[in-house]
């Protein structure tokens, strides 16, 4: 059965201070079945300790995303602060018991810019991934030159066994959400490249990057009952996070909007396996 996972962006953000412990404080009454713990770039100095505390907390912790700095890095050329700070992260990953790794390759202003750097930086990467045990996936992020699929295409022709995270905001940003299931790009289901999915609302137009901020599940235009129904025929097998902004601009926490996005993603699923036969079975 997929798993229905919660991000800690969708709690801890700059309006709390980025206060870990808020995950601890909330995670007993989200409707989720583990967490997704994203890596901001002001918790280097007390990195170990965060992730010994929330280890010690039981919380399920199935993936990492990474700090999204190590991408800006990389793709202006700094491989030794990016590649340091992944192992930084990796580490991390480890100390939590998550597996699953999702790296935003390009990021920021200078975003794919220069993807050359990128490609040429993955297999470093993956490589220091591998030796801390964890999975690799490079997510479709915004792009502000090409699109984020043709830079997944460009990855694969490089490096043939690659997994990605996909991310339906990033997707739906660049209008590509509904050419996913395209026949151009079933390479992408077929050969079982994505290994996750970020499930997240856009109520913005193509490219408007005033609307990036990401809204509750249907409080946006995306089309969900399609692409589960799509996400089963293809038989995706992952599991899903949710990254809903759930803090308002006191800090406090908007558990019960941030709970039935979740309780939506789950219906959806049911509902796609109910209409076309869950893969599982």
């Amino acid at each position: 059965m997929h798993e229905i996972l919660c991000s800690t962006g969708c709690l801890v953000g700059r309006p709390n201070g980025r206060n870990h412990r808020i995950i601890t404080e909330y995670a007993p009454y989200i409707h989720c079945d583990g967490f997704e713990f994203m890596i901001y770039d002001t918790w280097y100095d007390s990195l170990d300790s965060i992730t010994a505390e929330l280890a010690d907390s039981g919380i399920p912790f199935r993936v990492v995303h990474c700090d999204k700095k190590i991408g800006e890095l990389i793709s202006q050329g700094d491989d030794k602060q990016g590649l340091a700070l992944f192992e930084t992260n990796c580490r991390a990953a480890a100390a939590l018991g998550a597996k699953t790794l999702v790296l935003h390759l390009w990021n920021g202003l200078i975003s794919d810019s220069h993807m050359d750097k990128c490609v040429e930086a993955y297999p470093k990467l993956w490589k220091i991934a591998e030796d801390c045990g964890e999975t690799l996936t490079v997510e479709n992020v915004v792009c502000n030159v090409h699109s984020p699929m043709s830079n997944l295409r460009l990855l694969h022709e490089e490096y043939p066994q690659i997994p990605f995270t996909f991310d339906t905001k990033m997707a739906e940003f660049h209008n590509e959400l509904s050419d996913a299931f395209s026949d151009e790009n079933r390479w992408l289901w077929d050969e079982r490249h994505i290994k996750h999915m970020h499930i997240n609302d856009y109520d913005g137009g193509y490219m408007d990057w005033s609307s990036l901020k990401t809204p509750q599940i249907g409080e946006g235009h995306i089309d969900f009952t399609a692409f589960f129904e799509n996400l089963t025929q293809f038989d995706y097998t992952g599991d899903y996070t949710i990254e809903a902004t759930s803090f308002l601009p006191s800090g406090e926490i908007d558990l019960i909007s941030l709970n039935k996005s979740l309780d939506r993603v789950r219906e959806y699923v049911r509902l796609s396996e109910d209409k076309y036969g869950s893969i599982r079975e």
